[in-house]
């Protein structure tokens, strides 16, 4: 009963933001226009703001590199601590095979993931460009 209950809950909830979604997506300009309005009266972005694009596309391509930078900052440092924490494993196996083959497969995924989160970033970047031109 709890699952159903737990489910149908999911349910409603999905549907309702799925709703809210929908009604949102008929304002975007809008919503657009007035937040670049609001940046235009702040000394920092008004050149971006004032750029002549329409609806300051500048500002809003800034502030999407700047949360890129931010995740991409992130993912670095997980990456720093994840190989910390797989060398200091592995300094301390004290022989223990198992405990060494896990740190070596740490890092072995840990070199991975970056690989991976780069190589997504680089495809974005240039696909990003490429379709603003």
């Amino acid at each position: 009963m709890k699952n159903k209950l737990f489910f149908i809950s999911l349910f409603f909830v999905l549907a309702a933001s799925l709703l809210a979604l929908t009604a949102q997506a008929q304002s975007v300009d809008s919503a657009v226009k007035g937040l670049n309005e609001t940046a235009g009266a702040v000394d920092a972005f008004k050149p971006q703001v004032a750029s002549g694009e329409s609806y300051g596309t500048a500002f809003l391509a800034t502030k999407t590199g700047q949360i890129v930078g931010l995740i991409l900052s992130f993912v670095g440092v997980l990456f720093l601590g994840l190989m910390i924490y797989a060398g200091i494993n592995w300094m301390t196996a004290n022989g223990n095979e198992q405990k060494v083959s896990e740190s070596k497969d740490m890092i072995i995924n840990a070199a991975i993931g970056i690989v991976i989160v780069f190589a997504a970033y680089a495809i974005t970047s240039f696909l990003g460009t490429e379709l603003l031109k």
